[in-house]
């Protein structure tokens, strides 16, 4: 048994890893690459997709599935396993992605070639690839999200996916995975713990009570699957303790999931069920309203405050959001809060620097209003999480990280005994 990584081996994006095993070829994700990496994208995968097997995928975040539609427009025509959340979730997520690309590699037609070649498979379930067996654990990242256990040749591989932040409210904490004799493991944040997440919300709610009191706009860039949703279900769980104003949700992919949520009501944790059994949606607080169109998105910028906006994209590399900081960033009675990971050289890491201005779709902009920045709210586990969930592995192997963080995690590692090491693309290691 052998498994390959062609993405994600020392970067965050791109995961998409071959396993090779009783004569079967598994792909284990196939992840977009994003950010510096993207023109990879337009590259060969490095093995042959009609040669592939069946595909597993852990869940619909594009820097997982977002490869899928070029494997099948290069061939591929095998099965898709995920969870039915996850294939509900990535058929928006994929026909976004192509409304967006600059330079699209694959087509309309992929996508749906794609999602018709989708099988379920549940949490527990067992699934028979020839002679190897697999199986999907819960991994608390995103509705769905799964990490993978496969076994064959007298071996076990786990596959971490990306596990989830077990302090959060919305999701089911990931589940402990098995004695393995190998763990291909994420380490996005293998350099730190997060901050606890009720201090995080406590402060969240501050900034928000702060400014809406002062009639001033807060303005949420924020990643249109699960992070814009959990954000609503704090405004949902603690609204009655901010002043009245009206919250904005100016993202339509954002909406898109927003609408499927009640139909994944038992991928959620249980706090979430019981507001659903109730007939409840605790996705839509009371004050919320959403923006249809561009005309709408773009009237808010001369609409009054007080008002909370949340909108896309959450590293502020396009998208509505920028009209709001070009049009809002001036004045002093606004914040600024971000509620998800800024890429260095990137406007988000410019403004957190805080300089006079900053350029905003070619325009100076004063930067006068206050920034806050709440690394709490993350979606993946923290460095104390992962050596919890990693606990009694002998031997793990890195990736779906900055180099600098998963060296972190793996001295952290090798001081309790476990063999670890870095994947490194194209480079096979034997389970």
């Amino acid at each position: 048994m052998r498994i390959v990584p062609f993405g994600a081996a020392r970067e965050v994006t791109g995961s998409c890893h071959l396993l090779l095993a009783e004569g079967q070829r598994v792909l284990l994700d196939c992840g977009m690459f994003q950010g510096r990496e993207e023109a990879k994208n337009h590259g060969p995968f490095g093995f042959n997709p009609k040669e592939v097997d069946a595909v597993v995928l852990t869940h619909a975040h594009l820097d997982h599935v977002g490869r899928l539609p070029k494997l099948f427009r290069e061939g591929y025509r095998g099965p898709v396993y995920a969870t039915w959340a996850t294939g509900l979730l990535m058929r928006l997520i994929l026909e976004d992605a192509l409304k967006v690309m600059e330079e699209p590699f694959f087509g309309a037609e992929d996508v749906e070639e794609a999602l018709n070649h989708l099988r379920p498979l549940e949490y527990g379930e067992w699934l028979r690839i020839g002679e190897l067996t697999l199986t999907l654990g819960q991994a608390g990242h995103l509705p769905g999200s799964a990490f993978l256990v496969v076994q064959g040749e007298g071996k076990t591989l786990v596959y971490s996916g990306d596990l989830g932040n077990r302090e959060k409210e919305v999701l089911p904490n990931p589940s402990p995975p098995p004695k393995a004799d190998l763990v291909l493991a994420e380490g996005t944040y293998g350099d730190r713990p997060h901050r606890p997440y009720r201090e995080t919300v406590a402060e969240f709610l501050a900034i928000l009570g702060e400014t809406l009191a002062r009639g001033g706009k807060v303005f949420i860039p924020s990643f249109a699957v699960e992070r814009a949703q959990e954000i609503l279900y704090v405004l949902y769980t603690h609204g009655h303790r901010l002043p009245q104003a009206p919250i904005v949700l100016d993202s339509p992919l954002a909406e898109r999931v927003l609408s499927l949520y009640p139909s994944l009501v038992r991928y959620f944790s249980g706090e979430v069920q019981a507001h659903f059994l109730a007939g409840r949606n605790p996705f839509r607080p009371k004050n919320l309203e959403v923006t249809e169109t561009v005309e709408a998105s773009k009237a808010l910028n001369h609409a009054p405050g007080p008002m909370v906006v949340i909108a896309g994209s959450g590293m502020l590399t396009g998208g509505r959001i920028l009209h709001h900081l070009k049009h809002g960033l001036a004045d002093p009675k606004n914040a600024l809060v971000f509620v998800g990971y800024q890429p260095g050289g990137g406007l988000g890491a410019t403004i957190i620097a805080r300089p006079p201005a900053v350029r905003i779709l070619g325009e100076e902009v004063p930067l006068r209003a206050s920034v806050h920045t709440l690394g709490g709210f993350s979606g993946h586990a923290g460095q104390d999480e992962l050596l919890d969930w990693l606990q009694g592995q002998p031997r793990v192997i890195l990736v779906h990280g900055e180099e600098e963080k998963l060296l972190e995690l793996g001295k952290l590692l090798a001081l309790r005994g476990q063999e670890v090491g870095l994947a490194r693309l194209g480079e096979g290691v034997g389970v």
